[in-house]
């Protein structure tokens, strides 16, 4: 059941960076049981509670290591020593909040970061495939009420979206420059980005991010604050845009000409709902927990509405969302009310991607 990609991924090399993030350990942990050899580059965990740490992935995979993606010559020898045949980069500093307070190491990761791991793909014969993932803040916010397209404007208002936004200018740029679709026959690679929505799912501890500030104050018996009660957002689980970024590279391997492109990969219609409708379903799937507005006029600036079109993927990847929001829900709020007691974090997150594609 838990493969849905033909076998796709047994025996080959896949390099993760950011293995050791949220994403990244849902993704290090569903490819090694479709048998890749999963070579893991990042940073430490963010805490002992992440679905990385609990879920033991590090343990299994063929590589755990650790490297920083600043380190432009370390990202080269890794490659040439492992080898990839397909990689997915998620390394990032990933917070809006975060990044008004750290803007040049924002930069220096997200922007810099991206081109060392593009020059390392330029430099290593074996990679055939990579999928750079950004984010849906990519775009130039106009807070319109029609999901973005993939050909529209690259922007960003605060220092991690706009951080983001050069990232899909380089990724533009190598792709044109190094590995342009009418040169495949000599340089043999497919780049491709992808966007997705605000991703939640079970082991995500990160600071300024709404379902663990939710599982936080409910496991203190604490009221949950809402920062942006109003402000309305793409929520998807983090299964579904890993699924559509491996059905991506799947498609790249196979018709490396026809995908090198940006994608999104956003959920349904109803589930670009708003903040405080996210916390009141979390409060209502755990069974406690309460919401306090804490909302401030003068607070720094994030966007208030943003949805994807995701148009391109359903009709040119076949690929669409399987679960409605409060199946998503559900599902996450699922993970957080189980790490606890179960024998086996790892068996959990098997269990949850086995649920989830059998929506």
């Amino acid at each position: 059941m838990i493969d849905i990609f033909d076998n796709f991924y047994k025996g080959k090399r896949v390099l993760i960076t950011g293995h050791t993030g949220f994403k990244g350990s849902w993704l290090s942990i569903w490819l090694n049981e479709l048998g890749a050899e999963v070579i893991g580059v990042a940073k430490d965990p963010f805490s002992d509670r992440d679905n990385f740490v609990l879920s033991r992935i590090g343990k299994k995979i063929k590589a755990d290591l650790r490297a920083d993606i600043r380190d432009g010559e370390k990202m080269k020898k890794i490659f040439c020593e492992y080898k990839p045949d397909i990689v997915f980069h998620l390394a990032a500093q990933p917070l809006v909040r975060l990044s008004y307070d750290i803007p040049v190491e924002t930069y220096e990761t997200n922007v810099m970061g991206t081109i060392n791991i593009m020059e390392a793909i330029r430099v290593t014969q074996s990679v055939k495939v990579a999928v750079m993932i950004t984010t849906d803040k990519c775009y130039e916010n106009q807070e319109q009420i029609w999901g973005y397209r993939e050909n529209e404007p690259m922007g960003g208002y605060d220092p991690y979206s706009s951080s983001k936004g050069c990232c899909e200018l380089a990724i533009s740029s190598w792709r044109r420059s190094f590995f342009n679709p009418k040169d495949y026959l000599q340089h043999g690679k497919s780049l491709a980005s992808v966007r997705a929505g605000n991703v939640i799912g079970g082991g995500d501890w990160a600071i300024d991010r709404i379902i663990p500030d939710c599982i936080r104050a409910i496991e203190n018996e604490l009221p949950i604050d809402i920062r942006s009660p109003h402000s309305i957002r793409p929520w998807q689980h983090v299964l579904e845009p890993l699924s559509g970024y491996m059905l991506l590279a799947q498609k790249m391997w196979n018709a490396p000409t026809e995908y090198c492109e940006g994608w999104n990969f956003g959920p349904r219609m109803e589930s670009v709902t708003p903040v405080w409708d996210v916390a009141s379903k979390v409060i209502k799937y755990y069974g406690k927990g309460g919401l306090r507005d804490l909302s401030d006029p003068n607070a720094l600036h994030e966007a208030k509405l943003l949805m994807l079109d995701i148009t391109k993927a359903k009709i040119k990847l076949g690929w669409e969302p399987r679960m409605n929001i409060d199946q998503c829900i559900e599902l996450v709020v699922d993970w957080y009310k189980k790490y606890k007691t179960v024998d086996s974090v790892y068996e959990l997150c098997i269990d949850e991607i086995n649920k989830y594609l059998s929506y």
